[in-house]
């Protein structure tokens, strides 16, 4: 199914508008907030509340559980009611369960505001890429999804330093409550963006949890996601155990690589189609897990973070373009929640699935297994390019 090209009006292929600055600004400022909660929580948990590690895992776990839960239901509110709504319901929930988290003095109570969070990210984040969606043209969709994600990147980049900064000068309540701040001031823009949802009668299918249409590609996403999971959970441990001082640069090298090719290249995607620049990229993740998993030294890991920011660069943009031209006007919201699972799937099972790897047959070898993953992703989206063209030829 073509896109609905029916949008906010403005000159044709324009994509830098007010409402399209404004959306990444919120989104920085949310996912800034995100970011505190990142450093600030498992350090929270252990310490004043006197909890483990455990205990803080159960409180991430929780979180992106609900999240994922939560996603088809809001990406059918976001179609059904509008997308600015929802993203502001989202912000204002994130600002009152960041605001209320060092009030909770136990566990219980953190993981109970968690599961208010895990809301209010499903909903932000499902209608968000709806919202950008509306706004961004056709021909631009690839580099709007390139100029749009650096604001959850940067955003979650520079909220854990901002977190602990906040932490050690000011204490947790101050840090909770510059992350309160924050996301209320995502929903103080959002204001400013109006409802992006064309205005046009939604296509049939409006309504459906599941946006099934983009399920083929979401398990490409889904592997790509597999991997990225993986080496985030163990480039740190594997770069202290090859005798890389810092063992955080591997992770500085990846995100700097990220946000890098995505501002250099960021029209790339538009100019390729999406499932052959998506398997292409999701082959280079592979590569780079070859590398991680093979040439076990500094320069190997170094090389293999680089590899795999590289891929995963390229990646989301081609996959998520490669799902939205399957998806009309009154089906975004439906088609970004089915995305945005698979996102949760990958970045949360991944690292589980993996870690038991890791115990049975060290880093290195979940690096090989998640590379393997990404083999599969990588091919399954070449075939289905070729079934893509086969139904042109057909047609």
């Amino acid at each position: 199914m073509a896109l609905d090209d029916t949008r906010v009006v403005r000159p044709p292929d324009r994509l830098v508008t007010r409402s399209f600055v404004m959306l990444g600004l919120a989104e920085l400022a949310y996912f800034t907030a995100d970011g505190v909660a990142v450093y600030a929580l498992p350090v929270y948990v252990t310490g004043p509340l006197g909890s483990d590690a455990a205990g803080a895992g159960l409180a991430f776990g929780a979180f992106a559980i609900v999240a994922l839960v939560c996603r088809p239901f809001v990406g059918r509110l976001a179609d059904s009611r509008g997308r600015q709504p929802v993203m502001l319901a989202g912000a204002l929930l994130c600002a009152v369960g960041m605001a209320l988290t060092p009030l909770a003095g136990t566990l219980a109570g953190v993981v109970a505001l968690r599961l208010l969070l895990g809301v209010a990210e499903a909903a932000f984040f499902v209608a968000a890429v709806a919202a950008l969606v509306d706004l961004a043209p056709r021909s631009r969709m690839g580099e709007a999804m390139s100029y749009n994600s650096l604001g959850l990147y940067l955003g979650l980049t520079v909220g854990p330093p901002l977190g602990e900064l906040l932490v050690r000068t000011a204490g947790f309540a101050v840090a909770w409550s510059g992350a309160a701040v924050l996301a209320a001031v995502a929903g103080a823009i959002v204001l400013t963006i109006g409802e992006t949802r064309p205005s046009a009668a939604p296509e049939p299918g409006e309504g459906h949890l599941i946006h099934w249409p983009s399920v083929p590609v979401g398990l490409v996403f889904l592997a790509s996601m597999v991997a990225m999971g993986g080496f985030l959970a163990f480039a740190a441990l594997h770069a202290d155990a090859v005798g890389l001082g810092n063992a955080s640069l591997p992770l500085l090298v990846y995100g700097a690589m990220v946000v890098a090719v995505r501002v250099a290249f960021a029209r790339l995607p538009d100019r390729l189609p999406p499932l052959v620049l998506g398997a292409t990229a999701v082959l280079t993740m592979a590569a780079g897990l070859v590398i991680l998993a093979a040439w076990a030294t500094p320069a190997g890991a170094l090389l293999g973070a680089a590899v795999m920011g590289l891929g995963i660069a390229f990646s989301t943009p081609a996959l998520f373009a490669a799902i939205f031209t399957r998806a009309g006007a009154g089906e975004r919201g439906a088609a970004s929640a089915t995305a945005s699972a698979f996102v949760d799937l990958g970045i949360g099972g991944g690292p589980i699935v993996l870690g038991l790897v890791a115990q049975v047959a060290t880093i290195p070898g979940a690096f090989g297994v998640a590379a393997g993953i990404a083999l599969l992703g990588g091919t399954w989206a070449l075939v289905l390019r070729a079934r893509e063209r086969g139904v042109a030829v057909a047609g």
